[in-house]
């Protein structure tokens, strides 16, 4: 039995039915493309500072290229995309890469076994790191960078970003991060509801946006999909055959014309977010009670609506 197997079975057998919220990122769980491109503070007719939101986009766009190249292989694999880590996971071998020299083994374009077994390898070391969390990665004047970094966007956004991360927080089995960077089980805390990620970004890249912007103790590395090549619908149907049990209900949150079509030939619930200031679709502003009619406009009324 796989982790994941066992992990579905414990989910299962918890009682109660299961919320699989499926994020969009970009625009959703955060904002960086509309920093960049200016459409974020545009859509406040001139109370917002256009070239500040730039420059604050600029900086996380450094930030991740940086960590993604440092420590993940990027430089390696960009041309490499695989709509999640474990997509190869079949040519892991299992080895010991406590010694492993990745900059010495010859690498090249995954069309052989033998590099589909070396792509395999960066991405089970890729996991390991992300599920360590950022600390170990960097030194802390750089964690008080990116920390300052998060806290200026969060105020530019009117707390966008932390927004977001509360939803998360009010419907996960995880408290705040401790201390060491890990998330720890809340006893006490009812919901068992699961958190995946589908964007059209990739795959490395989201990864490391979900450790810079405080995702990851959310998003486990194997929630994390890239749909740039196999498009969002077959990633919506990948998680519907990881969690096909009549406990798990599915809604699909972005901003985008895709996965409110994917999420329509599912027949999941979708809501759309939106930029603009007056609306409640963002955040902050939308919250797990405004979703919860969204799932019973689908699936239903039940207790386990009425007692969140």
């Amino acid at each position: 039995m796989d982790d994941n197997t066992a992990k579905l079975g414990t989910l299962v057998s918890d009682g109660g039915l299961v919320n699989v919220y499926i994020w969009d990122m970009d625009e959703t769980l955060i904002l960086l493309r509309s920093l960049l491109n200016g459409t974020y503070a545009e859509s406040f007719n001139g109370s917002k500072d256009v070239k500040r939101g730039l420059e604050i986009g600029k900086k996380w766009e450094d930030h991740i290229l940086q960590i993604c190249d440092d420590f993940f292989f990027y430089e390696q694999v960009e041309e490499c995309n695989e709509p999640f880590l474990d997509s190869l996971r079949q040519y892991d071998d299992g080895k010991d890469l406590s010694g492993y020299d990745f900059k010495q083994d010859d690498f090249t374009t995954p069309t052989d076994d033998l590099n589909k077994r070396r792509l395999a390898y960066r991405h089970r070391a890729a996991a390991h790191k992300y599920e360590k969390g950022l600390r170990p990665l960097i030194d802390s004047e750089t964690m008080s960078v990116l920390d300052e970094l998060y806290n200026v966007t969060d105020e530019y956004t009117d707390g966008w970003l932390s927004s977001a991360r509360a939803f998360l927080e009010q419907c996960s089995c995880v408290q705040e991060e401790s201390v060491d960077g890990t998330g720890a089980i809340d006893e006490n805390q009812s919901s068992q509801d699961v958190h995946i990620l589908v964007t059209s970004g990739a795959l490395i890249p989201s990864l490391v946006k979900c450790l810079l912007f405080r995702l990851d103790t959310f998003l486990r590395h194997e929630n994390v999909y890239s749909s740039i090549d196999v498009g969002k619908l077959q990633c919506f149907k990948w998680i519907k055959e990881r969690f096909n049990h009549p406990k798990f209900r599915f809604c699909a949150i972005g901003d985008g014309w895709e996965e409110c079509a994917a999420a329509q030939a599912m027949q999941w619930p979708f809501v759309k977010i939106d930029l603009q200031p007056d609306s409640s679709h963002r955040f902050p502003g939308i919250t797990p009670k405004t979703v919860s009619y969204y799932f019973a406009a689908v699936y239903g009324n039940s207790d386990a609506d009425t007692s969140k």
